[in-house]
C-alpha cells in the first residue's frame, strides 16, 4: 500500500513541515556530492549504537556522542529511502503541525526521532552500522496523526499483481496496518537473530518513534475549542 493524499486540509501554511523537507533534501544532495567520501561522512554522523554505549561507558558522560542522533535523522541510505520517508511526512506532517503550532512541531519531531534512537539502541546495543533516515521521527508524526484524525480518508494505491487499485482507505485502518508490521518485523527479526542482525530496517526505531508520538500528543496538541473571551489566531 502506497499512500497518494489524505482528505484533511490545512488551516495554516505547515512552514516547518516544509523545511524540514527541504533540508532532508539538502542533506541528501550533499551526501551525494561527497562521491566516495559518502561512507566515512555517514559513520561519522550516523547513528551507531555500539559507538554510543562505548561513549557512554566512561566516568564522564560525553554529551558529544549525542549528536549524531539528530544528525542521523537528516540523513539517507539512497533516493528510494529519502523519497519514500519525505513523501509520508509531506501528506501527514502538515495537518499535525496545524494541530500543535509550529514550535511546538519541531520540538515534538525532534523528540520523536530520539525515542526511535533509543528504541533501536535497546534492541540491539551492539550494532556497529550507523542508523540513518527521518523514518524514526515520522513514525511519531504517523502516531499523532492516526489520534488526531483517525477517520480521514487516505487515497491509497494498490497493487495486486499487474492491476492496481486506488482505495479511500480510513486512517485508523492504513496507519495501524503499518504499524502492525513494523512491529511484527522487529519482533520477528528480534526472535529470529537475537536482534543482531546489521543493517536492513532499524524495524524498532519505527515502533519506538510512533509510541512516542502517542505518547507525546497529549503535551503538545493545541485545545482548538474556543473559549469565551478569547481569540485564537
Amino acid at each position: 500500500m502506497f499512500p497518494l493524499k489524505d482528505d484533511i486540509p490545512s488551516l495554516r501554511f505547515p512552514v516547518v513541515n516544509l523545511w524540514l523537507i527541504i533540508v532532508n533534501i539538502l542533506c541528501f544532495a550533499y551526501q551525494l556530492s561527497l562521491g566516495q567520501e559518502q561512507q566515512p561522512f555517514i559513520v561519522a554522523h550516523g547513528f551507531i549504537p555500539a559507538r554510543f554505549a562505548a561513549e557512554q561507558a566512561g566516568s564522564i558522560i560525553s554529551l558529544g556522542s549525542y549528536a549524531p542522533i539528530f544528525s542521523a535523522m537528516f540523513l539517507h541510505g539512497g533516493l528510494l529511502h529519502v523519497f519514500s520517508n519525505l513523501w509520508m511526512l509531506w501528506i501527514f506532517g502538515d495537518n499535525v503541525e496545524d494541530r500543535m503550532g509550529h514550535g511546538r512541531y519541531l520540538l515534538f519531531y525532534l523528540l520523536c526521532g530520539v525515542a526511535a534512537a533509543f528504541a533501536q539502541f535497546w534492541a540491539n546495543p551492539q550494532a556497529q552500522v550507523p542508523m540513518i533516515g527521518a523514518s524514526g521521527a515520522i513514525s511519531g508524526v504517523l502516531g499523532a496523526y492516526v489520534f488526531l484524525f483517525p477517520r480521514a480518508r487516505i487515497l491509497t494505491f494498490i497493487p495486486v499483481f499487474i492491476l492496481f487499485y486506488l482505495v479511500e482507505i480510513p486512517a485508523y485502518f492504513f496507519i495501524g496496518f503499518w504499524f502492525l508490521m513494523q512491529f511484527l518485523q522487529g519482533a520477528t527479526q528480534q526472535a529470529a537473530v537475537g536482534g543482531l542482525v546489521e543493517g536492513g530496517v532499524a524495524w524498532w526505531a519505527h515502533v519506538g518513534g510512533f509510541v512516542a508520538g502517542v505518547m507525546l500528543l497529549y503535551f503538545f496538541k493545541q485545545n482548538t475549542e474556543k473559549k469565551k473571551g478569547q481569540v485564537w489566531m
